[in-house]
Formats: C-alpha cells, structure tokens, sequence
C-alpha cells in the first residue's frame, strides 16, 4: 500500500513480541506510516520452541504470517529483509533489498544465542532459537535414536542414548521435562529394542539453582519435578568445553553424549551502526526511561535487545515477551501524544505480572508477585496452558495448538516424529558454518 508522505514514517525491525505489539497498536492510526522490517515472513512464538524440538507441535502451529496480521491494515507496509547498517545522521535503515527513510526507528530485533566466546561449543551444540533451528534439534534428537539401534557396540549406543541440556532457565527446565516425557511414554514404543532405563538427560546449570530468575520456591519445585522424571539435574556445573562427542565440565567430570542442547544464554542482536559505548552487557542497547536510544533524537529500541537501567531493575529488566509488549504499548501512546501535539509523555515503569515454566505432563511452576502467590503441579500447568493459548496469533493456530495437546494428553502420543534429511548425514556432529 501507498504510505503518505507527511505522516511521521516509523520503520519497525524486528517482527517478535514488540516490534508486532507495536505496529498492531498503530494500526489505521491517522498521522502514523509504519514500514515492518523482519528477515523472516512470519512471527515465531518463542515460548513453544521446546515443543516443536520434541516433536509435539508442527512449527506451522506456533507461526503467522506478518503480512496476514495487517491485511485489514491502511498504514503499514511489512518487507522481508535483512538489515545491513543503520545511519542515524541520514535517518536510513540499510538493507539488503534497499534502503529505507525513517523519523522514527524502532530496533526489536531480540536475541540470538550466546555461547560466550566458545567456538568448539558453538560449532557442536545445537541451539534453539528459531522455528528453523528447533526443526534442526528435532530431527537430530531423533536421529539420535536411530543410530543407538543400530549402534555396534555398547559405548557408541550410551553415547546416543546420553542427552545433555545446558542452562537451567526456563528453555532448559522445560525442554528437559518433555524429552523425559518423550522417554517415559513415546520412546519404547517406536524403538522396543532399546532398553531406554538407560538413556540419561543431564540438564547442567552453571549457578546454583535452576530458574534464577523465579522464586527459590519454585526453583526447588521444579528441580524436584524433573527429578522425579528421571533427569539429572547438575547445579555449580559449568560446561568446559563439547567436541561433539564428549562434554567437558570444569571440575573434570566428563560425559558422553552425542547430542548437546545449548540454551544456557542470549545476546542482542544488534545491527551494524550502533555506538558501541551505548552497547551494555549482554549485547544490549542502553536506552532511557521512554525507551528512546541514550544520546539519540529518533531511534528507540524495546524488548531483548533495550537496556534500561532503573532502581527496580539495576542490570535491565528481564529479557520477557510481557517486557516488550508493555514498552510496545508504552510508545505507541507516546507517539500518539506526539503526532496530535500533546505533552505529557510517560516513562516506562514495568509491571510484573508473573513468571512461569512447565516441566512436563501436569507440572509446572508459577510465580505471581502481587499478592505473592508460588503454584507449582497440575494447577500452575493449566494456567501455563491457557496463557500461552491466549498469546498465539490467530484463531486456526489457537485451534491446532489445543487439538494437538488434547490428542497428546489422552494418547500419550503424537505424530510429528519425523525425520526429511539424509538419514546417512547425521551420524556425527553437523557443524554450523
């Protein structure tokens, strides 16, 4: 569609939780041409990574396309692009299908992995952090399997049957918790040769205590539950190093395993441009209280990849899809204000909510601060069950998302176990670039 040119041009990059929060909030409003840059068609709901890696939801289920979210759209354009640089002095994002002027720029591009420098882990550990790489996980972890079936002696099949997670988050409590429930209900039943009492999930946490981030309540709640699924939860274990076939801890454990998930942390993917003295820890933007870039006049940036440093929040508020909706919606009533001329803009003060993690069939941990409240077991499931619901787009994708845990709960099964690629490739380690 035709922008008009005396509107205040807004480029949006980043099409997650708050780059879309944002360009919906603005939709059809008067004054406002809002251009969405992402380099991939579709919004990826990131909370159920972990279930498309463990074969329970088509990665099409937890998808959307972003030029059908504004179909219904007078004021905003989406281009599938790649950022290249942005240049503030000109007011132009660079990409790779051309350039693009700007008033205002909002950077929401998130977060990739981050493996801290390691370059043998990186090219041997699997992350997780797109629909496309949790694909990947999927068939790898499967795979897996096949070759401890064909495995010809006992060395080599324990090195197949050995799985290790680390980072003890939230991604790592609950992908831990579902490849258990993969061996306690799915597993034997596709491979009846294996006695899978062997197979062993080693979730590795470098601090103390899974779920930094929630109450010690839950913390011990959850690390109780996967216990109780059979997975070895190591704390204080920092991953040396990972070769592919064996993991190297720090205090000199050492364990064999053939597959290593790595979701133990995140950095900022920050386009080229940005002064590297407003970069903070964790590859982050340093930004002001209305998320406006500090030293800048017209670049802002939310979600993942903001930095705001307040009383609350001394180190940044924590990287959540709640955190930048809230500064999504934040921006868009200042910018409002600021096309219809009105003062008054406010500053961002977050509002916890709650925090959240399932850990398998019928567990989960809740947190919820305000009254103080910690849930943990069938009942903190079902709200972990019906939040996310809530928050996928569109109502086909709602409707399979609940079809598929629905067969899953009664059948103790799902049908999405399968593998495309060349099963002769994945006998060994496939290193990234």
């Amino acid at each position: 569609m035709q922008l008009k040119s005396d509107d205040m041009k807004l480029i949006i990059v980043g099409g997650g939780f708050g780059g879309l929060r944002l360009a919906r909030r603005l939709s059809n409003k008067k004054g406002i041409s809002i251009t969405l840059i992402d380099q991939f068609n579709h919004h990826q709901f990131q909370p159920l990574f972990y279930q498309v890696a463990t074969a329970g939801l088509n990665a099409s289920d937890i998808s959307f396309p972003l030029r059908k979210v504004f179909h219904k759209s007078s004021n905003i354009n989406f281009r599938m692009a790649t950022v290249q640089s942005i240049h503030e002095m000109d007011k132009k994002v660079i990409t790779d299908i051309g350039e693009f002027e700007y008033d205002r720029l909002i950077i929401a591009t998130g977060a990739g992995t981050n493996f801290f420098g390691n370059a043998e882990i990186e090219k041997y550990a699997i992350p997780m952090k797109s629909s496309i790489e949790s694909l990947h996980l999927k068939e790898r972890l499967l795979c897996n399997f096949e070759h401890a079936l064909t495995s010809p002696d006992e060395a080599t099949r324990q090195r197949h049957l050995n799985i290790i997670i680390v980072g003890g988050g939230p991604t790592g409590v609950e992908l831990s918790g579902a490849i258990a429930d993969m061996r306690h209900y799915v597993l034997p039943k596709d491979y009846p040769e294996i006695d899978f009492k062997k197979m062993n999930i080693y979730l590795l946490e470098g601090s103390p205590r899974l779920l930094a981030a929630m109450s010690e309540k839950s913390s011990a709640s959850a690390q109780r539950y996967l216990e109780k699924l059979g997975v070895i939860v190591k704390t204080n274990a920092l991953l040396k190093t990972y070769d592919g076939h064996t993991a190297f801890l720090a205090n000199n454990e050492l364990i064999e395993s053939a597959l290593c998930i790595w979701a133990a942390g995140i950095k900022g993917n920050i386009p080229a441009g940005i002064d590297a003295s407003l970069i903070a820890r964790g590859n982050r933007i340093k930004v002001d209280r209305f998320c406006k870039i500090q030293g800048s006049e017209n670049m802002y940036a939310i979600g993942d990849i903001a930095f705001m440093e307040t009383t609350a929040y001394p180190n940044g508020h924590p990287q959540l899809a709640s955190v930048a909706i809230q500064q999504a919606d934040l921006l868009a009533t200042n910018f409002l204000k600021e096309v219809k001329a009105k003062n008054g803009k406010k500053e961002f003060f977050y509002n916890d909510k709650g925090s959240m993690a399932t850990v398998g069939r019928n567990l989960a941990v809740v947190d919820i601060p305000k009254p103080k409240i910690h849930l943990g077991g069938f009942f903190a499931w079902f709200i972990w069950m019906s939040l996310h619901l809530m928050l996928i787009l569109g109502v086909k994708n709602k409707f399979f998302v609940f079809m598929n845990w629905l067969y899953s709960y009664f059948t103790h099964d799902q049908n999405l176990r399968l593998i495309f690629r060349n099963h002769e490739n994945q006998g060994s380690p496939v290193p990234r670039g």
